[in-house]
């Protein structure tokens, strides 16, 4: 079988890598795949052969869309193509945002400001019948941090779920292609490690770290979106 490729955007903060491994290691255990196809594109690592792939993951990134960086704009052309050939694609937060991008979406700064730790999405009418999300009860928790988010869709792109601070929480782009700002690879552990190393910023912007700790759980529902992604793959 042809192998599914993490699209690497970034690493994690050294500190978190330390006690609880890379993106790499999160998304291996979330998809259920020790052997992916790993191209770490934000180290400007060539990408291959979207046609000797079954499917494409996309990671969150301490970059920002936004920013045009040479090998994000590069990789953004490689997944317009992907996802042209129809080979099933899933970005992650800076993947969904990546995604967006390539495909004619709008992507920047959002005006609610920043999101992030356990909170609740709520899946919407589109989702009822979608692949990906279908199975997912109207309400369920959700990972996050991120400050940017996508603020118009691509053309023929549906909205599946929202959040309290992002309209766009999960889009489907295509048929075989999905994006969502959620962290769906995090563990509680690792959500409570990137809100306890955003402390000083977080108080600076009005938010509650204490409050958002213990707001902290695990997110089984949000998680089985990825192995979900392996069984499309897999089809």
């Amino acid at each position: 079988m042809k192998p599914i490729a993490l699209i690497k955007t970034g690493s994690t903060i050294t500190q978190i890598k330390s006690l609880h491994g890379d993106f790499e290691d999160w998304f291996a255990a979330g998809l259920g795949v020790l052997d992916l196809f790993q191209i770490d594109v934000f180290r400007q690592e060539s990408l291959p052969e979207a046609d000797n792939l079954s499917g494409v993951v996309i990671t969150g990134s301490p970059a920002m869309v936004s920013a045009k960086e040479d090998w994000s704009e590069r990789t953004a052309d490689w997944l317009g193509e992907t996802v042209q050939k129809g080979i099933p694609v899933l970005g992650v937060c800076y993947g969904h945002q990546l995604l967006a991008h390539a495909l004619g979406g709008l992507v920047g700064p959002n005006p609610n400001g920043r999101q992030i730790g356990t909170v609740p999405a709520r899946l919407i009418n589109a989702s009822e019948a979608d692949r990906l999300l279908g199975h997912l009860p109207e309400m369920f928790d959700a990972q996050t941090s991120h400050s940017e988010v996508v603020l118009k869709l691509p053309l023929g792109s549906e909205r599946l779920a929202t959040s309290p601070l992002d309209d766009n929480f999960a889009i489907r782009f295509a048929e075989n292609a999905w994006g969502i700002q959620f962290h769906a690879e995090f563990s509680s552990p690792v959500m409570s490690a990137y809100i306890q190393y955003r402390a000083d910023a977080l108080l600076e912007e009005g938010l509650d770290p204490e409050y958002l700790l213990g707001k902290t759980t695990e997110t089984v529902e949000a998680k089985s979106a990825l192995r979900r992604f392996v069984e499309l793959v897999r089809m």
